[in-house]
């Protein structure tokens, strides 16, 4: 009887994740969704008229799917883990015409427009249940300023959940590098046994751990022998956690 309540037990998590304190969290396609909006069909124009952009369509559509090109080929690359370039940088860097600063701007935050995903409301819940355990950070990579995502946490009524935070757009490094994890580590001042990274992805979010030297599961479907555990979501781990 008592090696079935203690197989029971662990299976449900009581004892994988009993020294855990704090928790590491991916963002997209893990409590954000439908982000990176660059398809062959979307219009970046429409966004950017309505923040005032005097650009042509076309050059505006130009000028984001050049950017989103010249970041998307460097993302992978390991040359810019330590230094992935701005999205400013990028229409600079791909766009032969001289737009103003201002132009520019906004520019950039149409992109972080289109690269920002939602919160659905279950996850936004699961966010709240879990902060009442566990001390909550995140660990994101964004291409443009972190200032439309922080607007939406705002929104969703978790931006004074997250302890600590690291947004790639801030300092330019990317997963799996293990240093954004460290910080994150280092500003919650506590020891990576009591973190617990959860993530969507294999390459970044559990080889960033991993090179980290922290515990990670695997949200969304993704499966690997070296993830703690694996769910369908976030919601899922969610109930083994609380």
């Amino acid at each position: 009887m008592l090696e079935w309540l203690l197989t029971k037990l662990t299976a449900k998590g009581v004892f994988v994740y009993s020294n855990k304190s704090a928790l590491l969290l991916d963002m997209n396609s893990t409590f954000m969704f439908n982000e990176d909006n660059f398809g062959i069909f979307e219009d970046f124009s429409e966004y950017y008229h309505k923040i005032g952009g005097v650009l042509s369509k076309e050059a505006v559509n130009e000028a984001i799917r050049s950017a989103y090109a010249y970041l998307d080929i460097r993302y992978p690359d390991e040359e810019y883990r330590h230094s992935f370039p701005t999205v400013e940088k990028a229409i600079k860097n791909t766009v032969d015409k001289n737009f103003s600063e201002e132009e520019i701007s906004k520019l950039v935050t149409t992109f972080a427009k289109h690269e920002a995903g939602s919160i659905p409301s279950e996850y936004i819940e699961a966010l709240h249940r879990l902060s009442k355990k566990y001390k909550l950070a995140v660990v994101i990579d964004i291409w443009a300023p972190k200032k439309y995502w922080l607007n939406i946490f705002k929104e969703s009524g978790i931006d004074m959940l997250f302890s600590a935070s690291s947004f790639s757009s801030d300092h330019g490094m990317v997963k799996p590098s293990p240093k954004p994890f460290e910080l994150v580590i280092k500003q919650l001042d506590i020891s990576k046994k009591r973190c617990l990274v959860i993530g969507d992805s294999i390459r970044r979010d559990l080889g960033g751990a991993s090179a980290a030297g922290i515990d990670c599961v695997l949200v969304g479907g993704a499966k690997h022998a070296k993830a703690l555990r694996c769910y369908k979501n976030l919601l899922e781990l969610s109930n083994e956690l609380y």
